[in-house]
């Protein structure tokens, strides 16, 4: 019995040993994969923060990179911007050296006019002592009264003074004419240089391109229907000639043209094309014109910073858009002359904005000439009138084409920028049936005077070459010929810039030695 207690205690015993020792291994076993999960993830986290210190790293070299490559950028342009101020102060430094050297021979000038003015003085006292005394001897020696003599020697003065004053008159006023022609090239030069067109002019085609040859008669219709309501609904005519695959749109409104263009190609390009159609179409294009329009006048508006403009001045704007004059867009012209009138007022110390202003409506009484009677320059000045325009833009658009005198110095100077504007290399181009006939033209005014053999329009019609009949020409009636025929030529020719007439008078006698 004590031997299966003992064999009980020891077996017991065994299985606790073996059941704790399990245990304990088991911990152990928990406790290394423990510390080995530990390990690792030390070991993962200090890869991912390696890996991170290295994404940052590069990171930052990138962001240095492109920051270093930035500040070389601003560095470059503000090395540009540096050497284009130096450059203006440069100008500017310049423009003061002439200003100042203006201003010393005007002080100059004032000078040798304030001695003139004391030596004049100073002759006048002289003349009154000569007079006393001459007066004296007179009535002693002549017997003569004091009234008669007094007038005998009054008549002699007056004489010798006027001559005078006439001679110092003519040298002053030749001293300012000289003057100021150098200073008006030297203003126009400078507002031509300060002004570059980016393009030349915008034409704007009436002729629209077919697919093909069946289109023409789609766009016919039936009986002719669908033609007849495109030029009901444009007020445009659809010219459908021999020349394959194409339509010309004929007509004096260039909107209502560009609206019979677009409606046109938006017809074709979707391939419905019926009266009802063709009216929401011609709708459509219509209402897209007038929002252009519109879009187009701001536009100019915003380019010149006016304001207080009336809407309606601006729609009149736009509308210039799609008008031009011998080829040059309207609005283009506009706006050079704004740009020409803006620069000539700041040479002259005068109010830019109001110059601009009177150059960009100059032509606004183009935009209803198609609807209104009469030029263009008074239309525009009652229409700029009505919109409440400044009294001296009104004028400047009114006698900008002298049919009415101008009352301030924009006026002037509108006059000049669209002068400029009109005649500048590129900006107006005439067709080849238009050329010929004004080189017809100008030859034969020349070839009506008495006494010419023969005229030549050369250099583009820029100049007139006359050949005289030198034994019914002398020189003095070449020199007449030539005035009457630039005059004549002025009167009757629309022409850009100026034409030089230049006469010929040759006498050659030729023999022969045999």
């Amino acid at each position: 019995m004590l031997l299966l207690f003992v064999s009980g205690v020891v077996l017991g015993a065994t299985i606790v040993f073996f059941y704790y020792r399990s245990k304990k291994e088991k911990y152990y076993k928990i406790k290394f994969a423990a510390q080995k999960l530990l390990q690792d993830a030390k070991e993962e986290a200090e890869k991912e923060r390696k890996e991170a210190i290295n994404n940052l790293k590069r990171e930052l070299y990138k962001k240095r990179s492109d920051f270093d490559l930035e500040v070389k950028k601003e560095r470059i342009e503000h090395q540009r911007m540096q050497h284009k101020i130096q450059k203006k102060e440069d100008t500017l430094d310049q423009r003061e050296i002439l200003l100042d050297d203006l201003r010393k021979e005007l002080q100059q000038k004032e000078r040798d006019l304030s001695r003139r003015l004391d030596a004049l003085n100073s002759d006048e006292i002289k003349l009154k002592k000569l007079y006393n005394d001459l007066v004296f001897k007179l009535e002693r020696i002549s017997g003569m009264s004091q009234e008669e003599a007094r007038r005998i020697l009054i008549e002699a003065l007056e004489k010798d003074v006027k001559l005078e004053k006439q001679k110092w008159l003519a040298k002053v006023d030749e001293e300012a004419r000289v003057t100021a022609k150098e200073k008006s090239v030297e203003i126009l030069t400078s507002a031509m240089q300060r002004y570059l067109p980016e393009q030349v002019t915008l034409h704007s085609s009436s002729i629209i391109h077919l697919p093909s040859e069946d289109m023409k008669g789609r766009i016919i219709g039936k009986e002719g229907r669908n033609i007849k309501a495109l030029e009901m609904a444009t007020g445009m005519e659809f010219v459908i000639g021999d020349t394959p695959e194409v339509i010309t749109i004929s007509g004096f409104n260039p909107i209502r043209r560009e609206v019979a263009k677009r409606a046109l190609d938006k017809l074709i390009q979707d391939g419905r094309i019926n009266p009802t159609r063709i009216e929401e179409v011609v709708a459509q294009c219509q209402e897209e014109i007038d929002a252009s329009i519109e879009e187009v006048g701001q536009q100019a508006i915003l380019e010149f910073g006016f304001r207080g403009v009336h809407p309606e001045l601006v729609k009149l704007l736009g509308s210039l858009h799609f008008r031009t004059s011998f080829t040059q867009n309207n609005l283009i012209h506009s706006k050079e002359v704004a740009y020409f009138a803006r620069t000539i007022a700041a040479e002259l110390d005068l109010d830019q904005e109001l110059a601009a202003r009177c150059g960009l409506f100059h032509d606004i009484g183009k935009a209803v000439s198609a609807e209104i009677e009469g030029p263009h320059a008074i239309v525009g000045a009652d229409l700029a009138k009505k919109y409440g325009e400044d009294p001296i833009v009104v004028n400047a658009i009114a006698s900008h084409h002298e049919e009415v005198p101008a009352k301030s110095i924009y006026g002037l100077i509108t006059h000049i920028a669209d002068a400029i504007s009109a005649s500048r290399p590129g900006a107006r181009r005439e067709t080849l049936t238009t050329y010929i006939k004004r080189l017809e033209q100008l030859e034969e005014i020349a070839g009506n005077f008495d006494g010419v053999k023969k005229a030549y329009a050369l250099q583009a019609g820029r100049e007139i070459r006359v050949i005289v009949d030198e034994t019914f020409m002398d020189d003095e009636k070449s020199a007449m010929l030539a005035r009457d025929i630039a005059n004549k030529v002025e009167s009757e020719v629309n022409f850009p810039g100026q034409i030089k007439v230049n006469v010929i008078r040759e006498k050659r006698i030729i023999e022969y030695a045999k």
